[in-house]
This record gives structure tokens, C-alpha cells and sequence, in this order.
């Protein structure tokens, strides 16, 4: 096959990844059409995108679930028997066993995964930037054609993405426990807030917010992803089971809690930080301000001023309270420059703590 740029390209699937793509591709300047089972979802992602129909795309993007790939891919093959094809599924395994059913597909058949997402689904929920700065992965064939990997390649970097090129083995193991396992905590966790009284929820902070915003996923999409792969999942929820059990046992023994706690720590400082890399350790810069319009905003114009980053907010603000504390995670040097200055024209700042 001669080597081609990338002009056209033909997405089926309108949902969150499918149409996040298409709007990412016309910035730019890829003409693109959505395709979708679901009348509605296709006009709506067409319209977004502005969509046009396609003839001879280079590549067609499968964004619909791992269980509907083998009918889609046979009428995308009768359709465009030269291009190149992609999915972007969760799992990976399952979709090499789908492309072997297909002879000679492996060369121009490359599955994808994003490693992008909202809690919230559908075409109306995507952004042309959900994928930039974030991993792609990619589980090619031995036998792929190389101007069918450069039309990937072409596509991630279009996107802002960065390739990062698996096994499909290793890419089930991993997401098993990076964004699966964390998927069904948090959905459980959130489960047992039902039948909590009202008031009691009002006291609600932070923590309950970060620990279940991903249960507010779609389950339609997720009972697909966990059950293509269980087979991963199952020893990882079965050592948490066990944890589980530890805690239980240890409820009567503080040292015992606060070694499991430590141990979540630990864990949880092997998460890289912003932009990849090694995690780091941040200070908290925490500010009392009144709850009244445009504080936040004038408190950020002041780290604009003194040329500090914020690489993270919370806010804390009780019902009915008339002040809210927020806290600023900086860098050590930006956190002691930020509240010199800040308790020099007035705010209300409390000690930094690390």
C-alpha cells in the first residue's frame, strides 16, 4: 500500500469517544462522518461535528462496544475494503480474537485504547480536547502494515495523545488495575450512600466526592468493559475482598488500621503526577475567604501576579456557612511566595502544611 495522509476518516459510534474524536479531527481540518445505530446520537454527533458523508475514508474508527465489533467490522470491510481500521475499546484481548476471524485483517486492523473519559457519556458530553496530554495505547500485529500504523500514529498525534505500544496481555493486566478495579470501588462505595438520610448527606465533603465521582459512569458501557475482562478483574477483586477482610478483623487493633492505611499511602503515591513522571510532593497553601462572588478569581488574578502554579483546588463550604476554606497545592517555594504576599494586601491565610 503507498503511504497516505490522513483526509478522511469515518467514526461509527457517536458516543463520548467517538464524537470526542470526530470533534478533535475538523480542528484539524480532517473531514469527517459520523455513523451511529442510534439516529438521534449520529445527527446529534454530525451536527457537533459538523460531519460530512465520506467516501473512501483512509481510516474507520470502531467506537462502539467490544460485543458489537464483529457485525460492524464485516459491513465496514464490504464498505472499505482497502482502509485501515482502529477500534477504541477498554479491552484488547477479546478484539484479537475478533480480527483472526477475519483473514488478513491483522495488517490493516489496529486496536487502540484512549486512555481518556468523562463520568458522563453521549455525544453531548464530548470535547475536542479530551485526549490531549493523555496516553494512547496500542496493541499492533506483527504482521500490520506500516502505512496503516502511520495513519494511526497520524491520528493520535492530531489529537494531542501520546502512542504507548502493549501487548494486548499486559494492556488487559493493566487497565485491570488502573481503571477497572477503581471503577467498581468506587460505584460500590457510592452504593452504600443509598437510603442515607438527606441531612446526613449535606455534610458531605470532598473526600466522598473525589472517592465516587467515577460512579456516576454509565453502567450500559461499563457491564461491557467488566465482563470482556473479567478474567483480569477476578484476582483483583478477590485480593481486595481480602483486604477488606483484614480491616474488618483489625477494626480492634489501631495499629493494624494504621498499617493498612499507610499501605494505601504508599500505593497511592506511585501515581504519577501532572504530565506523567514521578508523583510530587506538594505544599497546602489553605485560605479563608468570604462566600461571596469572585474571591476564587482574585485570588488566582494574585497567583498570576506573583507567577506561582496551582496544580490543584478544594474547596470546603458548609451549608449555610458565610466563609469557605479552599487549599492550594503548590510547590514549596510558590506556597511560602503566595502567602507572603497574600497576608501582606489582607486575605485570611492559615500556615502552610505539607
Amino acid at each position: 500500500m503507498s503511504s497516505e495522509k490522513l483526509t478522511k476518516v469515518r467514526i461509527v459510534g457517536s458516543g463520548l469517544i467517538g464524537t470526542s474524536i470526530g470533534l478533535g479531527l475538523v480542528q484539524g481540518g480532517i473531514a469527517v462522518e459520523m455513523i451511529d445505530s442510534d439516529p438521534r446520537s449520529q445527527s446529534l454527533a454530525n451536527d457537533l461535528i459538523g460531519g460530512v458523508g465520506v467516501a473512501a475514508p483512509e481510516l474507520v474508527v470502531l467506537a462502539m462496544p467490544t460485543s458489537q465489533l464483529a457485525v460492524v467490522i464485516k459491513r465496514e470491510i464490504d464498505l472499505n475494503p482497502h482502509c485501515t481500521f482502529i477500534d477504541v475499546g477498554s479491552v484488547k484481548g477479546e478484539v484479537e480474537l475478533q480480527v483472526k476471524a477475519f483473514p488478513a485483517l491483522s495488517r490493516r486492523f489496529l486496536p487502540t485504547h484512549p486512555m481518556a473519559g468523562r463520568e458522563i457519556g453521549g455525544a453531548g458530553s464530548a470535547r475536542a480536547d479530551l485526549f490531549q496530554g493523555r496516553s494512547w495505547i496500542l496493541t499492533p500485529s506483527e504482521d500490520i502494515e506500516p502505512n496503516s500504523k502511520a495513519l494511526v500514529l497520524e491520528l493520535i498525534s492530531l489529537l494531542g495523545a501520546t502512542p504507548i505500544e502493549l501487548s494486548a496481555v499486559d494492556h488487559d493486566r493493566a487497565v485491570a488495575k488502573i481503571s477497572h478495579l477503581p471503577q467498581v470501588a468506587a460505584s460500590l462505595v457510592a452504593k452504600q450512600l443509598i437510603d442515607t438520610p438527606t441531612e446526613w448527606m449535606e455534610l458531605a465533603g470532598q473526600g466522598l466526592r473525589d472517592t465516587t465521582r467515577i460512579a456516576g459512569s454509565d453502567e450500559l458501557l461499563w457491564k461491557e468493559i467488566i465482563f470482556s475482562n473479567r478474567t483480569e478483574l477476578q484476582q483483583l477483586l478477590i485480593n481486595l475482598q481480602r483486604d477488606l477482610g483484614v480491616m474488618i478483623d483489625a477494626l480492634e487493633d489501631p495499629e493494624k488500621i494504621a498499617s493498612l492505611i499507610a499501605a494505601g499511602r504508599a500505593g497511592r503515591a506511585l501515581i504519577p503526577g501532572k504530565h506523567g513522571g514521578k508523583a510530587r510532593e506538594y505544599s497546602f497553601l489553605p485560605i479563608v475567604i468570604d462566600d461571596k462572588p469572585g474571591q476564587l478569581g482574585a485570588i488566582f488574578n494574585e497567583c498570576a501576579a506573583m507567577d506561582v502554579n496551582v496544580e490543584d483546588l478544594n474547596i470546603e463550604h458548609s451549608p449555610g456557612q458565610l466563609s469557605a476554606l479552599i487549599t492550594l497545592a503548590l510547590s514549596h517555594s510558590d506556597a511560602e511566595k503566595l502567602s507572603s504576599h497574600l497576608i501582606s494586601i489582607g486575605w485570611n491565610v492559615h500556615p502552610i502544611r505539607k
